[in-house]
């Protein structure tokens, strides 16, 4: 049984979401502030955490913001506001979803059952060899990432990710073919979900500096992954 972390400070909201989540077979937690949400998931290592941006003590930013600091914890946010800027910000501070208040329950569950679907480590589509190429060293089954022999810590939307592009080195990817492939999102929808998550890869790697970064972007295609030595 999966658990799932609800941080949600609106007792209704919270009550309605825990009543949802355990008929569909979850067991749920819950925290009705930032700081108590922060505890309880670095206490109890829940599966999903489902966070409401306006939390008392802490926001749900702050709370995003900590918990990629430690934790690889797949994050659906929800908010009451539907802008764009909201949901970039979201995406950029590295949530997997986001979903904007009011929403369809069946809506909610489906997106839950997703982002638990790819965290649970069924990689079944991935080869399982490792790869190294001198300076990236992945390994699928212990789901380990280094460069030039640092460990880097990545969330799975991340690793999916760059498993994508090294899999696939030299060869340009489509932000369509790494939804399909990193976020198991064939529709295209969000696309940019991928920009935002390239760029967080990239600054986890120490590959900020575009120029520099072998993950390259190439406009109006997409992204590539070129090995050392310039060698598809």
């Amino acid at each position: 049984m999966s658990r799932l972390l609800v941080v949600e400070d609106d007792p209704d909201i919270a009550l309605a979401l825990r009543l949802l989540f355990s008929r569909a077979g979850y067991e749920v937690a819950h925290a009705g502030d930032g700081r108590t949400g922060l505890k309880e998931a670095y206490a109890e290592h829940p599966d999903l955490v489902v966070l409401d941006v306006g939390l008392p003590e802490m926001d749900g930013w702050q709370v995003l913001e900590r918990l990629r600091d430690v934790s690889d914890v797949p994050v659906l946010v929800l908010t009451a506001h539907g802008q764009e800027a909201e949901k970039v910000r979201g995406l950029r501070g590295g949530a997997d979803d986001y979903l904007t208040k009011p929403f369809a329950n069946n809506e909610l569950l489906a997106r839950v059952e997703a982002l638990l679907r790819r965290s649970s480590g069924g990689q079944n589509s991935w080869a399982s060899q490792i790869y190294d190429d001198g300076l990236v060293h992945l390994d699928p089954t212990k789901r380990r990432v280094y460069v030039k022999g640092d460990e880097k810590r990545l969330t799975p939307t991340e690793f999916r990710l760059l498993n994508a592009l090294v899999r696939h080195a030299g060869a340009v990817l489509s932000p369509n073919q790494l939804l399909t492939q990193a976020w198991d999102d064939p529709t295209g929808i969000g696309q940019e979900r991928v920009k935002f998550a390239v760029l967080r890869l990239r600054r986890k790697l120490g590959w900020s500096d575009p120029e520099e970064s072998p993950i390259e972007s190439v406009r109006g295609f997409g992204y590539r992954y070129r090995r050392p030595g310039g060698d598809a």
